[in-house]
């Protein structure tokens, strides 16, 4: 039985984010059992005010501008759902005669398709996930389309960041990375080393209690051994009490604004160690940059907008589409499916095995694990220093 198909986005954007609508969309033009292909404008809210684009007919040349270009090009949404408004969206749904739906998103996306698909299983409407988040801490997926792009990010610039501070070693820098629970793009950055020879200094993550005591000993150490550093927390970084080392500034739902951990670290080193200190904060930058885009990421997620389709249209439902690894060298992979209850605001975190004894840094199990993901290699950094030293012999 034939249908129209939706599409729409939910949450923050990432780098790869409309490759995934790329791939949905081209799958969906070719299935014979879709008869139109809408995308919704602004996410479930665009969808509530039947903000409906045809895109049946989208040409393939202007589509694949999809391919390289950031954050959404359809709008996405972090809407408070209620029954109300999974009643207005079921209304829509059937009004146009949508039988295919898929959702493309995080966590609270991945909630939102299962409480979506609970209110229309009995009007013959498939609901599919398909993943999204730079956080990468998706459950049952081995990662998330848009980590491998963040992880691209973190790792180039903090390489470029470490030259610099090699260059004019005085300093100790502070980056602060998005990521309220899970240290994945925060850990990411250890991969500077790939590009520099040099990585990080320190690194902190949100899944072990943070001792400002302990950081201090960490950062008179590295000082003592180097005269500069670069450290990289995450902004959810949480001590002992498991409350955040810096009040949120607001909190909505499950948005949270956190307070500026970088700024309060560097200033607690300067302060109590009196170290020139600076913080740094890329921001949303790491989370959609076409610069520093993963070859593997974007493939990968229209390779999961596809699968979306294709499960969709099979009659498919109540499902979010997942990758599997099947090999590292060469890197390889595939999709499949597994049940939206499984996935529904469930956090993945870092295990504990990527995580060092000392909790100021990753191990090397982490760095193989991510390391494939990156697609091509990153640019090489060159330092004479050593070449200089080593023929003084």
């Amino acid at each position: 039985m034939s249908g129209n198909l939706v599409i729409m986005h939910g949450g923050g954007p990432t780098a790869v984010i409309n490759s995934s609508l790329y791939g949905a969309i081209r799958q969906a033009q070719n299935a014979p059992a879709v008869d139109k292909v809408y995308v919704a404008i602004s996410g479930t809210g665009g969808l509530m005010k039947e903000q409906l684009f045809d895109v049946s007919d989208y040409p393939d040349e202007k589509l694949r501008g999809l391919l390289s270009s950031p954050s959404s090009a359809i709008g996405s949404s972090r809407d408070a759902l209620e029954n109300d408004e999974y009643e207005a969206m079921r209304k829509v749904l059937l009004k146009h005669n949508i039988r295919y739906v898929l959702m493309n998103g995080g966590n609270g996306t991945m909630d939102t398709c299962g409480k979506l698909q609970m209110h229309v299983k009995e009007d013959g409407i498939n609901v599919i996930g398909i993943p999204k988040t730079m956080d990468n801490d998706l459950n049952v997926t081995d990662h998330a389309p848009g980590f491998a792009s963040a992880a691209r990010y973190m790792a180039g610039t903090i390489g470029e960041l470490c030259c610099d501070i090699a260059g004019l070693p005085h300093t100790i820098v502070i980056v602060e990375a998005l990521g309220r629970n899970a240290g994945w793009v925060t850990a990411a950055s250890a991969l500077a080393k790939d590009s520099y020879g040099q990585g990080p200094d320190l690194i902190y993550l949100p899944e072990r209690p943070f001792s400002e005591e302990k950081f201090l000993e960490d950062v008179k150490a590295l000082y003592e051994k180097k005269g500069c550093g670069v450290i990289v927390v995450s902004e959810g970084l949480v001590g002992e009490d498991k409350k955040p080392i810096v009040k949120p500034v607001l909190q909505i739902g499950r948005a949270v604004y956190y307070g500026d951990v970088s700024a309060h670290l560097a200033n607690l080193v300067t302060k109590e160690l009196h170290y020139k200190t600076r913080s740094q904060k890329p921001g949303l930058g790491i989370r959609a940059s076409i610069a520093w885009q993963s070859s593997v990421d974007r493939e990968e997620a229209e390779m999961c907008g596809r699968a979306a389709v294709d499960a969709v249209v099979a009659g498919e439902t109540a499902k979010m589409v997942a990758i599997r690894r099947l090999s590292d060298e060469p890197y390889r992979s595939e999709t499949f499916l597994t049940d939206i209850a499984d996935v529904m605001m469930t956090e993945r975190k870092m295990p504990e095995e990527y995580i060092n004894t000392e909790g100021n840094g990753v191990t090397e199990a982490f760095m193989n694990y991510v390391r494939p993901l990156l697609g091509s290699p990153l640019p090489k950094l060159i330092d004479l220093r050593e070449d200089y030293l080593n023929s003084l012999g």
